[in-house]
């Protein structure tokens, strides 16, 4: 399955972003708001500046303790980022976010970002193809 066809299967293929300039605790807000594991940063919502996770508010409190929570974003967000295209198989995905040991992943077109997707969006895509190449393999095994 193609990052685009699991683009369309989410319900809302809106991307949450926050600003580099805005605090820990507005994005550890955020998160918990929207029931989300990860935020994108970007300066105009549409370029990719960096990502903030739960486990990075988690890893800096543990290090700095509460007091982190008014550092601005700039300072803290993961800003290597490993993006994919719409083009991308959901295997090639999968190879990508279980060899970084991450969850989200942006889904950029030149510079700019289309989408984002989760682990999760990923598995449930690859069920779904399991569950029609079962299907396809039992209908060819009784003869339909």
């Amino acid at each position: 399955m193609l990052v685009q066809q699991i683009l369309k299967s989410k319900a809302d293929d809106g991307v949450v972003t926050i600003a580099p300039d805005e605090s820990l605790a507005a994005a550890a807000k955020l998160l918990a708001a929207r029931r989300i594991g990860a935020v994108v940063v970007s300066p105009d919502g549409k370029t990719v500046a960096g990502i903030v996770s739960e486990r990075d508010i988690v890893r800096e409190i543990a290090q700095k303790g509460a007091g982190c929570l008014i550092d601005t974003l700039d300072g803290v967000m993961t800003r290597d980022i490993v993006t994919c295209s719409r083009d991308d198989t959901s295997d090639a995905v999968l190879g990508l976010m279980t060899q970084g040991r991450f969850r989200h992943l942006p889904v950029v077109e030149g510079t700019e970002m289309i989408g984002l997707i989760s682990i999760g969006d990923v598995v449930k895509a690859q069920l779904a193809t399991l569950a029609m190449e079962k299907e396809a393999l039992e209908g060819m095994i009784k003869g339909f």
